[in-house]
């Protein structure tokens, strides 16, 4: 017996609705992602030898506390700073930001500026010393 060349309505094989190359393929994951590491990559030069192995992450939520939540706005990032077991960690919660986006010019505005300041806060310097478009009054 010869194997099926077509499926039972001679149409051909099915395929994927998208090739790779298309930007459909590109989940809203994924691309969050790329806005996370684009924003890294233009600070790396800021984090110099001694923060060199810093660490981005992005996780959809951040973590629930035990103790019931002061405010009422959900983080947008946290800093991890290095122990004896990790080195230091910047993470930014998607979830969290893309609520607050307006768009996707919007979403990556939100992303760097989150970033932005959490390697201020590693670095200990102002947020707009490292990107000046950073309103340093927000």
């Amino acid at each position: 017996m010869t194997a099926r060349r077509r499926d039972r309505h001679g149409r051909g094989p099915r395929g994927p609705l998208a090739w790779p190359a298309v930007p459909a393929m590109t989940t809203r994951r994924t691309r969050f992602d790329d806005l996370v590491l684009d924003a890294a990559d233009k600070l790396r030069p800021h984090l110099g030898n001694r923060y060199a192995a810093t660490e981005f992450a992005v996780q959809d939520v951040p973590p629930t506390d035990p103790a019931p939540w002061e405010e009422q706005i959900s983080p947008l990032g946290r800093l991890l700073r290095a122990d004896a077991t990790r080195v230091d960690h910047v993470v930014v919660y998607r979830r969290p930001v893309e609520a607050r986006a307006q768009d996707e010019a919007d979403l990556a505005d939100i992303v760097r500026e989150v970033v932005t300041e959490q390697v201020a806060a590693l670095l200990g310097v102002p947020a707009h010393e490292l990107d000046p478009d950073i309103d340093p009054e927000a």
